[in-house]
């Protein structure tokens, strides 16, 4: 018997498509990481097909052939282990770039020289765009149609002597169309992490500003126009602006101040400041840190896993951190999902909608309510708290639990059944009050009069 053969179809091809893989994601056009993660069934896929495709070709030819060799699959199991090789060196590199903002062959130290560019004359509505890789970047207004840059390069080499040679040919560049400029350093690949570029950019108070970086705090102030910003790693800071503000983060805090327009903030990142907005506050994604917003006058909307609440007015303060939400003197409405927290609300005046789970909740009024209430809270506490001259019709059902009332008297009925379900129901007081749904389970409802 001939011993069975195989064609090296699927060597010949799978070496092929992996040197094309390796080559693109040197080349920064695909991440080898995403594509093994979601598409690495494909290769038994294609595996199968080019053996089934051998075995046509060798029956048509009268020869045998082998379905798997164990060269075959020492070449999977080897280029697969290159493909580890290098996502897991290029992980590395990305975390000792984010902790010490040095990657893996970075070597030498760091020299710095100054930059300091001649004024230039540009329209008053000008939109201009500043990109930057790494390093801070700084934009303040002036009351003159002009542009002016400084900024400080900082360069690592082995020596001083190389950081002179290359120093020249580094530097910044504007470049325009129209009302259109572009600012961005030049003389680098801005991936380059071993050169650094601080801008300070003074602009017209009127032009439109969008920044973009990678790595490096942004600080926008005193314009009367929109601001557009986005970083990869950075912390940023807005404040004194007119426009409405749009800020994309992944990784920093973010803080926006005294602001007439709209603010939105969308990503991954820690903590989250907006303070006195007279527009709206959006913010949708993940941060692990604090939200907090004081006087919002559109209200607040954010979104991420765990929560999706919308405020219409927030004349106090907001505060969510990973296992509290607290809102203080808001008279807008309020609809809200939230999972994990605690909640606790004082005078949100406003129709309230409430669903939450593994949270207590508390809810306090210091004059009686006049929009209606439903709060829906699953394995924890509801607490509410109302001044003892309040109107309210209630309906109040406890599973597993009781329900504790300080109010009595009036068409007020309380009940329990023999499994421990708790319910409550009927009107109290003389005028006409807010409706108020209350609903929990495993814990219990207190109905409680403030004093």
């Amino acid at each position: 018997m001939r011993r069975p053969r195989t064609s090296g179809v699927f060597s010949g091809m799978l070496l092929i498509l992996f040197g094309l893989l390796l080559l693109l994601h040197n080349y920064g056009h695909l991440s080898l990481r995403n594509i093994f993660g979601h598409w690495w069934p494909l290769i038994f896929i294609f595996w199968g097909a080019t053996k089934l495709y051998e075995r046509t070709l060798a029956q048509r030819r009268g020869r045998t052939s082998g379905w798997i060799t164990p060269g075959e699959i020492f070449l999977v199991l080897g280029l697969l282990t290159v493909v580890g090789l290098v996502v897991a060196w290029e992980e590395g590199k990305k975390v000792l770039g984010d902790e010490f903002g040095v990657e893996l062959g970075d070597w030498g130290e760091p020299y710095s020289f100054p930059i300091d560019l001649p004024s230039q004359t540009i329209p008053a509505n000008a939109h201009i765009t500043v990109r930057g890789g790494r390093g801070n970047i700084v934009v303040r207004s002036s009351d003159e149609p002009a542009l002016r840059l400084s900024g400080e390069k900082s360069i690592r080499t082995l020596s001083e002597g190389d950081a002179n040679n290359r120093a020249p040919s580094i530097g910044i560049g504007v470049s325009g169309s129209g009302d259109a400029y572009e600012i961005r350093p030049t003389g680098f690949d801005l991936g380059d992490s071993r050169v650094s570029m601080n801008m300070d950019v003074v602009v017209p108070k009127k032009a439109t500003i969008t920044v973009r970086t990678e790595r490096g705090d942004i600080t926008v102030s005193d314009m009367l126009t929109d601001v557009s910003v986005a970083t990869r790693k950075g912390d940023v800071e807005v404040n004194d602006t007119t426009g409405n503000v749009s800020v994309d983060t992944n990784s920093g805090d973010v803080k926006v101040s005294d602001t007439k327009g709209d603010v939105k903030i969308a990503g991954h990142g820690g903590n989250i400041e907006a303070v006195n907005a007279t527009g709206g506050l959006v913010v949708d994604g993940e941060f692990y840190g604090s939200i907090r917003a004081d006087k919002i006058t559109k209200g607040v909307r954010f979104i991420s896993q765990h929560t999706d609440l919308t405020l219409t007015q927030l004349g106090g303060h907001l505060e969510k951190t990973s296992g509290n939400l607290e809102i203080t003197d808001a008279p807008g409405n309020l609809a809200a999902r939230t999972k994990n927290a605690s909640v606790s609300l004082e005078n949100v005046t406003g129709k309230i909608v409430l669903d939450n789970t593994n949270g207590s909740v508390e809810v306090r009024f210091s004059t009686p309510p006049k929009e209606d209430i439903t709060i829906n809270n699953v394995r924890a506490s509801v607490t509410l708290l109302l001044p003892s001259g309040s109107n309210f019709e209630i309906q109040a059902d406890c599973h597993s639990c009781d329900i504790n009332s300080d109010f009595s008297g009036g068409s007020l009925k309380q009940s329990k059944t023999e499994k421990g379900d708790s319910h409550l129901e009927g009107k109290y007081g003389a005028g006409r009050g807010p409706k108020i749904t209350l609903k929990s389970s495993y814990d219990s409802i207190e109905i409680r009069k403030t004093t």
